[in-house]
């Protein structure tokens, strides 16, 4: 007669989940908390907000902010061409770092090693401000969109967290492949690259917060040409301009007005619509990250 048998309950086993859900409720919310109180001062009237004391929801409820921020003059242009450059800047680097990575992860290349080490003095060495500026002029890269996406297609970072990746592969996927009479490329796209999807989806969300998120170099290099502006430019002179109207009051009645803005509900109102479409872009790439790398690999 069979019996089932009862494993017996562990006290440390239940203490052990007991601290790990209160270890991740309290993660949970300090992670979303500035996110929620940011959003609360968006909305929020902007001299009320200078008092302090708004947590997670608007006290004096306004969208004055939010009206500001969407009333501004080169909006859709800079939306557009902020959207143009993450695209195009993502997909370009993405595929010029791992092709490069590629190369230097094949242990039949005899420079790999020389050719990485060349790279990573380019992490700590640069030749400045200056120099950059001369260079990107002398190649015709001012007052033009090219200076957005070609002056980050490499990345040396990026391409090592990639070769890494590649190196750890099994090297029986491009041994089998060889003997089937598959070239390098035919290689790199139809069985190394299929592996590479969750690196691929971190480096590409990584270029792509950044090239979003970029402004310096439109005030750099593309600040007289206001048809290649971007939304984060923009929203920095709105910022400067607020910053200087407040400053410049000169009563505190013109301060005390009612439903007015300042720059810290300006600030929140800009940092919530700069986020949203990263929000948005997050949720596909996500399912990557902790895809592992067995799917189609082969058995040593």
């Amino acid at each position: 007669m069979n019996q089932k048998t009862h494993k017996p309950i562990n006290g440390w086993d239940i203490a052990f989940k007991i601290f790990l859900t209160i270890f991740m409720v309290i993660f949970l919310v300090v992670t979303l908390y500035p996110v929620i109180n940011t959003i609360a001062l968006s909305f929020n009237d902007g001299t009320d907000a200078v008092r302090g004391g708004i947590y997670l929801w608007p006290r004096v409820f306004s969208v004055k902010s939010y009206s500001t921020v969407l009333q501004m003059e080169n909006l859709l242009t800079g939306f557009k061409i902020s959207v143009l450059r993450t695209v195009i800047g993502t997909l370009s680097s993405l595929a010029i770092n791992a092709l490069l990575a590629f190369v230097l992860s094949r242990k039949r290349f005899l420079f790999a090693s020389q050719l990485s080490f060349f790279y990573v003095i380019t992490m700590y060495v640069n030749g400045g401000l200056i120099p950059t500026f001369i260079l990107y002029r002398n190649l015709g890269l001012m007052n033009s969109f090219s200076v957005y996406w070609v002056t980050g297609l490499v990345s040396a970072w990026n391409m090592l967290v990639l070769r890494t990746y590649m190196k750890g592969l099994s090297e029986s996927l491009e041994e089998s492949a060889q003997l089937d009479g598959a070239g390098y490329f035919t290689i790199f796209v139809k069985i190394i690259s299929p592996l590479c999807k969750p690196v691929y989806a971190t480096i590409a969300l990584f270029v792509a917060v950044w090239q979003w998120n970029n402004w310096f170099d439109a005030m750099i290099y593309n600040r007289m040409a206001t048809d290649l502006t971007v939304l984060q430019y923009e929203l920095m002179k709105l910022l400067s301009s607020v910053m200087n109207q407040s400053s410049s009051a000169t009563s505190a009645k013109e301060a005390a007005g009612a439903n007015t803005i300042t720059p810290i509900t300006v600030r929140s109102a800009a940092s919530v619509i700069t986020m949203l479409p990263i929000i948005c872009v997050y949720p596909f790439l996500q399912r990557y990250f902790v895809t592992g790398l067995t799917i189609g690999g082969v058995k040593e």
